[in-house]
């Protein structure tokens, strides 16, 4: 079972996510490091909500985890692996179309991982909705905006359901 859990920021995507896997299960957390005292809040938050029998795995590399770990997993969550990816290969001053191109593949490589990986298996992963508000005004958000929404499809269309967690509440798309 594949399930792409979206929704906006605090809405308890994480929290439905990690309710999908009760059991043991391999936790990637694909985001940036930032040296920052609120940021270090949330994820010992995260932690701390998490079974003491899940393997935390803190990685860029989407594909890799995907295809090398066994057994249940939780990717939590593709917006900050995606500015990972975007800060560790300086793609945020190029053209749209360039980070585009480099996006595409990665998130092509991991959905077709995705769609091989044991079905036995359980596989969550956990996106922010970008769709429903404003237009950014500064490009990097727009970029960021654009290539989410990308990846979202993507990810989606290699999964067998996607959840939109909207103010604690789950709706089955």
């Amino acid at each position: 079972m594949r399930v792409l859990v979206t929704g906006g920021v605090r809405s308890g995507k994480s929290r439905h996510a990690e309710s999908l896997l009760p059991g043991p299960a391999t936790y990637l957390a694909p985001g940036p490091t930032y040296d920052d005292a609120d940021w270090a809040e949330r994820v010992a938050v995260h932690q701390a909500r998490r079974s003491a029998n899940w393997t935390t795995i803190e990685s860029h590399d989407l594909v890799g985890v995907l295809a090398r770990t066994d057994g249940d997993l939780i990717v939590d969550c593709l917006g900050t692996w995606l500015t990972a990816v975007l800060d560790e290969r300086d793609l945020w001053e190029v053209s749209s179309a360039e980070a585009t191109r480099v996006i595409e593949r990665e998130v092509r490589d991991a959905a077709d991982v995705l769609r091989v990986r044991d079905q036995g298996e359980r596989t969550v992963l956990v996106t922010n909705e970008v769709g429903l508000g404003v237009v950014p005004s500064h490009r990097s958000g727009r970029l960021f905006r654009d290539l989410l929404g990308m990846v979202n499809q993507e990810v989606a269309a290699a999964c067998d359901e996607v959840h939109l967690v909207v103010a604690g509440r789950v709706v089955l798309l």
